[in-house]
């Protein structure tokens, strides 16, 4: 019997002792190059949200969703005056500020992902639940006018 989705997360998540998933064959890489640079850009958000909000995650995870797709998913950035305001209420407030100030570094957090992996970003985007603390960073890469991926120039 193929076990059920719970178990599927579970093991994605490490929490049985069932094989852990392994993404599909395109998404994977033939070396450790791949793990490495996902972790320089964690690193990376960690450092642009100290440096932009003063104040780091203490739990990020960046990962592709496919071949121009990176998704960064940032928790517990909030600086003790922000979540201030959630516990007043102010929740769109704080969205409305935190995403002025994402927009005003955006420059900042396309050119550091772009160095680290080496292909010009066509698109960013940044997302904040305030009820979770959690932040998500979506950057998108461009392709040649062929559909092959962009070196780094």
């Amino acid at each position: 019997m193929p076990p059920r989705p719970t178990e599927l997360f579970q093991a994605r998540l490490g929490r049985l002792d069932t094989p852990r998933l392994d993404p599909p064959a395109h998404l994977r890489s033939p070396t450790d190059a791949r793990g490495s640079l996902l972790s320089d850009v964690s690193n990376a958000m960690v450092g642009l949200f100290k440096e932009q909000f003063g104040r780091g995650p203490t739990k990020v995870r960046s990962d592709f969703a496919n071949e121009d797709t990176l998704i960064c998913v940032l928790e517990n950035t909030f600086t003790p005056a922000e979540k201030n305001m959630v516990k007043l209420g102010e929740h769109q407030r704080l969205r409305d500020v935190r995403l002025f100030f994402q927009h005003a570094s955006e420059e900042e957090f396309r050119s550091t992902v772009e160095r680290i992996v080496g292909r010009p970003v066509r698109a960013y985007t940044s997302a904040i639940d305030t009820d979770a603390d959690l932040c998500v960073e979506v950057f998108i890469f461009e392709r040649d006018h062929n559909g092959a991926q962009l070196p780094r120039e």
